[in-house]
């Protein structure tokens, strides 16, 4: 058997051996940060070419010559006078606009709360079937589905007959060509943007919160108040912004279902920018539209109580 081995003692002043990962890897730090940098490339540079660039040249026409044209070219003028023309000009479009989508979500919300509500609590094993049931509009073109409404709210249709049969619509009432035709269009369209939000927010809600203040004798109407909708509020802020955000600014909706009278701001822009050929006009609409809608978003959201969303 061989002799034990003498440990080997470090001399004095030599340094205690390093511990420190970061010592032994300096790099690792570093490459994990690049690696985050360039997954998120792909998305800086998707949103630099579609969303920044596009943004700067609207931007940019909003301020061109007013009395420029496509023969004669346009001129950087800095007119911000071309804001306040097209505001005094269009306003009464631009409020039907927000009017008509306001009054769209509002409908939506009433109608999608109870769909979601049934969905995640009442459907059952049919929960997937009618989730599929929901979507399955968008399988269908946006333009056939406000068509399919001009047939369905025709001064000959069956909806507009049954009213009149019971006295809720005069002889010569009719639905089409009406703010109630281009809301009606706007709910039914835009219906799945506020159910989706609200089913995924309802059913991560606990049943037995909704039973315990059934056992602590709530009321119905009052365990609702204070359990469900407080719960479920996150879904509501979500799917009222997914729904107010596009029906704002929607005019296929007006255009088919209603008449000159209920033009909206949309019709305008698209008119300007196609017919008219007015691009610092319909650019500066354009910019008053994005930031009403940008303000009236975070007036909401802070109102609502949930800043995190932003």
């Amino acid at each position: 058997m061989a002799p034990p081995t003498a440990p080997t003692l470090a001399p004095p002043d030599a340094p205690p051996p390093s511990t420190d990962l970061a010592d032994a890897e300096p790099d690792t730090g570093r490459k994990r940060g690049l690696t985050g940098y360039l997954l998120l490339l792909p998305a800086a540079v998707w949103l630099a070419l579609f969303f920044v660039v596009p943004f700067y040249s609207l931007a940019a026409t909003s301020l061109y010559d007013p009395s420029g044209s496509d023969f004669r070219g346009y001129e950087m003028t800095y007119a911000f006078g071309n804001y306040v023309d097209a505001v005094q000009e269009y306003w009464t479009p631009l409020l039907r606009a927000l009017a008509y989508g306001a009054a769209a979500t509002l409908i939506c919300l009433v109608l999608g709360y109870v769909l979601a509500y049934a969905i995640a609590f009442k459907a059952g094993r049919w929960k997937n079937l009618m989730l599929v049931l929901v979507i399955a509009p968008f399988f269908t073109s946006f333009l056939l589905r406000t068509l399919s409404w001009k047939l369905i709210l025709a001064d000959d249709g069956y909806v507009v007959d049954t009213l009149q049969f019971l006295h809720l619509l005069g002889e010569d009432g009719r639905l089409l060509a009406t703010p109630v035709a281009v809301v009606a269009g706007l709910a039914y369209n835009f219906l799945p943007f506020m159910v989706l939000p609200l089913y995924a927010s309802i059913d991560k809600i606990d049943p037995r919160l909704i039973e315990a203040s059934s056992d602590l004798y709530a009321h119905p109407a009052v365990g609702f108040l204070k359990v469900t909708w407080p719960l479920s509020l996150p879904g509501v802020v979500s799917g009222t912004l997914l729904t107010f955000i596009p029906a704002a600014g929607d005019y296929i909706n007006a255009q088919l279902l209603g008449s000159p009278n209920q033009r909206v701001i949309g019709s305008v822009i698209q008119s300007q920018f196609t017919d008219a050929g007015d691009y610092p006009s319909a650019a500066a609409l354009s910019m008053v539209l994005m930031v009403l809608i940008v303000a009236l978003v975070l007036v909401y959201v802070r109102r609502a109580g949930t800043e995190e969303l932003l």
